[in-house]
């Protein structure tokens, strides 16, 4: 480290301890869930418009890097059961001053990812309710969060199981629908046949060049957020060194199946070039073929996609203020927890910044543009976010050989991949400087870390005044641990 670390630097009043309450079959449905964010439903409407079917390769390969994302922080997680989230790995490996910016980064972008998936929710409510004020939908799910946040753990897998369940049948309906379609070569009211063809007669596979494609992945990148949810859960888990190994392990399956096989068999039924960018294309392909009924259903579903996000987000953010302030790193209310283990104020020092929805939602011209806009930024926040687990991993396997040798979870090509995405994520920085819509998040970027680095010598100050240690200390875990964990892992 940096800067040296010591012995907790604060305690609660009530509690101080989460609990593990998460089952093996939440946290597996929690990572399917946090595999489909609001960006596959309501976002890919615009990528298709941007990019044309090779929007699927784009895809595959954003999956196929996060996956390794996800095997390097899954290795640093099991490495360390004493690891409770994101900036617990960053300051252990980095330093002090990496925990502070990576959990207040991660914290900021999930509020600010709450409030795109408000936009999307109220954009799906208008559907239903095309007269409904634009800020009510806004206000009743910002109230519904704060009361299912309020909620124990295990409140919270049961309700993302559910969610996800409504994910998983959706998307695997609507795939097989599409087949179905393909194989009778139905026509669409457009006069168009459903057709594998339709992948590239209308234009090619890549429509709009070079240029579109590379485009594509400053707004596709968005969709994956909440990828890395199961690190943040856990800490909640029950036998994380067999559950966690086995969620993180099926992402590449999953996004195959959900972001590559659904999109591409919309693209065969309703080519690209007829998708309405203004609207989720999950919805439009069954309006063009006629199933006003199945529209208004797959609207319903993605709707609940959006909400479950959004709780997704709040979750996360309310654990990474309750350790920020376990640290010393955030108002030292915080840190409490109520009797049935619920960080209570940080769920409403987190819900209060998703009120902003509002006043975007009555300022924005259209729903869409305003969504493209928070999500970008949202998606730059992110990428600061796994960019600090991929170099905490860097730092790890250099410093500790034998905790990596001992891990029976160990991330593929550790000395070449970590390098490798971490120069994906400068070419997406890139890209996001591209366009109108995105390049706001990457002027106003800089000036988000500038803020944190001046905020980190204001708090870095105040706790050597005090004669407190800079962060909480993490206990060491032996290589002999660690595999004993596992051992005891493949044994139940």
């Amino acid at each position: 480290m940096s800067e040296s670390s010591s012995t907790p630097a604060s305690t609660s009043t009530q509690g101080e301890n989460l609990e593990r309450g998460l089952k093996n079959r939440h946290l597996q449905l929690i990572a399917i869930g946090g595999a489909i964010g609001t960006g596959l439903f309501f976002g890919s409407g615009k990528l298709t418009n941007v990019v044309g079917p090779g929007l699927l390769l784009v895809y595959a390969l954003i999956g196929f890097v996060l996956f390794f994302v996800m095997r390097a922080l899954g290795e640093l997680l099991l490495s360390n059961l004493n690891y409770k989230t994101f900036g617990d790995i960053a300051k252990d490996n980095i330093g002090p001053w990496a925990g502070f910016m990576v959990s207040w980064n991660y914290w900021f972008s999930w509020v600010v990812g709450c409030v795109a998936d408000l936009v999307a929710i109220t954009a799906y409510i208008q559907f239903f309710w095309p007269d409904v004020p634009v800020w009510l939908p806004a206000l009743v799910t910002a109230i519904g969060l704060i009361v299912l946040n309020l909620q124990p753990v295990k409140a919270f897998g049961e309700t993302e199981f559910w969610f996800a369940i409504i994910k998983i049948v959706a998307i695997l309906a609507l795939i097989f629908v599409g087949i179905v379609l393909v194989l009778t070569g139905y026509e669409n009211g457009d006069g168009t046949r459903a057709a594998v063809s339709n992948l590239w007669t209308h234009g090619g596979f890549f429509p709009t060049g070079i240029t579109g494609f590379v485009l594509g992945f400053q707004l596709a990148i968005f969709s994956f957020i909440g990828m890395e949810l199961v690190g943040t859960t856990a800490a909640e888990t029950e036998n994380p060194h067999r559950n966690l190994p086995r969620a993180i392990n099926s992402i590449l399956v999953r996004i195959v199946v959900f972001y590559i096989g659904s999109l591409g068999v919309i693209m065969m039924v309703t080519p690209w070039d007829r998708i309405d960018p203004e609207q989720s294309p999950f919805t439009t392909m069954f309006s063009n073929t006629g199933f006003a009924a199945a529209a208004l259903v797959v609207n319903l579903v993605v709707l609940t996609s959006a909400a479950s996000s959004a709780n997704s987000g709040v979750y996360s953010a309310t654990r990474m203020s309750f350790g920020l302030a376990k640290d010393g790193h955030a108002p030292k209310a915080l840190n409490y927890t109520t009797r049935r283990g619920v960080p209570m104020k940080a769920v409403f020092f987190t819900t209060v910044f998703l009120f902003a929805a509002i006043p975007l939602l009555l300022g924005g011209d259209a729903l869409t543009q305003a969504f493209t806009v928070v999500s970008s930024i949202c998606s730059a926040d992110i990428l600061f976010t796994w960019g600090s687990i991929v170099v905490s991993y860097i730092i790890y396997h250099r410093r500790h050989p034998e905790r990596h040798r001992a891990s029976g979870f160990r991330m593929p090509l550790p000395r070449i991949a970590p390098w490798v995405v971490l120069a994906f994520f400068v070419f997406i920085a890139f890209t996001l400087t591209l366009s109108p819509d995105t390049r706001i998040a990457a002027i106003l970027s800089p000036f988000w870390f500038l803020l944190l680095a001046v905020l980190w010598q204001v708090v870095k100050r105040r706790l050597q005044k005090q004669h407190r240690p800079l962060t909480s200390e993490i206990p060491m875990v032996s290589p002999r641990e660690i595999r004993q964990h596992f051992d005891d892992a493949e044994g139940k």
